[in-house]
């Protein structure tokens, strides 16, 4: 059953690349792999690992375009609440969650928010390795910054797989990096060698 799942990611990633190709830049995320591949000229230029919607709040399938960008966007959703010494007291808050007298509530910081459908994009955020996220792909902050600089207002967003079929688990990223993070360069290594993501090839995308 696994091989057949695998071999349906391949046909299907071909034939979204070769879709895709005469298009100056898309963005294709995979639920599967909790990846996402930034095109640009039919050429994978970015490769980033994600964390997509978790069970309740899955990431949805289908085909988009980018509706919006925001540098330094906030939920308007979900945040937390946290007393006068910055100590958080209820993580999984929202903005009718009660607040105890001296707390006040955060709206969730989304920087690099590029949302592809209401209420759900892709942004910068921290990664434990699984879908996690309220609906919404969580990028390491230097390649969200990447994708960011890159995708324009209706940019393709094809979203495929499914979370309920991710195919590894990372270590957790975190939501800050260093200035000068070589995440991206790692990553992308890493996956050009012995992982790399079924369906695609570096070179004559």
């Amino acid at each position: 059953m696994r091989i057949a799942s695998k071999l349906a990611i391949v046909l299907i990633t071909i034939a979204l690349c070769a879709k895709l190709s005469a298009q100056q830049t898309a963005v294709i995320i995979n639920l599967t792999e909790q990846t996402a591949y930034l095109l640009e000229d039919g050429r994978v230029a970015f490769v980033s690992p994600i964390a997509s919607g978790k069970e309740g709040w899955g990431t949805p399938s289908g085909s988009f375009r980018v509706i919006s960008k925001d540098l330094n966007h906030r939920s308007g959703n979900f945040g937390l609440v946290s007393d006068s010494y910055g100590r958080i007291v209820n993580p999984n808050a929202t903005p009718g969650s009660y607040v105890p007298p001296g707390c006040h509530y955060m709206p969730a910081p989304m920087p690099y928010f590029m949302e592809f459908r209401k209420y759900v994009g892709m942004h910068a955020g921290y990664l434990p390795g699984y879908p996690a996220s309220h609906g919404c792909v969580r990028m390491p902050r230097d390649l969200a910054a990447e994708f960011f600089a890159r995708v324009q207002i209706g940019t393709p967003v094809k979203v495929i797989g499914s979370a309920r079929n991710v195919t590894r688990v990372r270590r957790a990223i975190p939501i800050v990096q260093p200035g000068n993070s070589r995440y991206a360069t790692a990553f992308f290594n890493s996956r050009a060698g012995t992982e790399r993501p079924l369906g695609f090839q570096y070179q004559g995308l």
